[in-house]
């Protein structure tokens, strides 16, 4: 895989944005399994924005670290060697095999939400800095995508 990142800092924020709309929301993207992701121009505040205070989840920085490895995000869908396991859901406290997490070098992970076995909904992408021991830990994730 590519793992291109790009210069985020040579950039203004609407280009940032036309790039994600470029290259994921107008594009049809599948998984190395053949899962098509579906992207949505809502989603670039949630991925690239950081919260100033975890508690409060305020998305209020922008971070240059995130939007670097933006084109990092269809490269791990693509990656057969990815490490996948299965998502935490917060609220019901399980894991959950419809969502699926991987994690690729220096601690990239990608989440998606697999709705059938024919199509997924990015939910999010971030370097799990303080969180990759916990994904490790996770329930693997075996391929579901035949029960629908």
């Amino acid at each position: 895989m590519a793992y291109k990142k790009i210069k985020p800092y040579n950039m203004t924020l609407d280009e940032l944005k036309n790039l994600w709309e470029e290259e994921y929301c107008r594009k049809v993207i599948y998984t190395h399994d053949s899962i098509r992701v579906k992207f949505y121009p809502d989603m670039f505040e949630h991925v690239f924005y950081e919260s100033n205070n975890r508690k409060a989840k305020d998305k209020s920085i922008l971070s240059y670290m995130r939007l670097e490895k933006m084109l990092w995000i269809k490269d791990v869908l693509m990656d057969e060697t990815a490490l996948m396991f299965q998502g935490w859901n917060k609220d019901k406290k399980i894991y959950e095999n419809n969502r699926r997490v991987s994690i690729v070098k220096d601690d990239y992970v990608v989440v998606i939400w697999i709705k059938n076995k024919y199509e997924a909904k990015f939910i999010t992408a971030y370097e799990a800095d303080n969180s990759k021991e916990k994904i490790m830990n996770s329930p693997i994730w075996g391929n579901k995508k035949d029960a629908d």
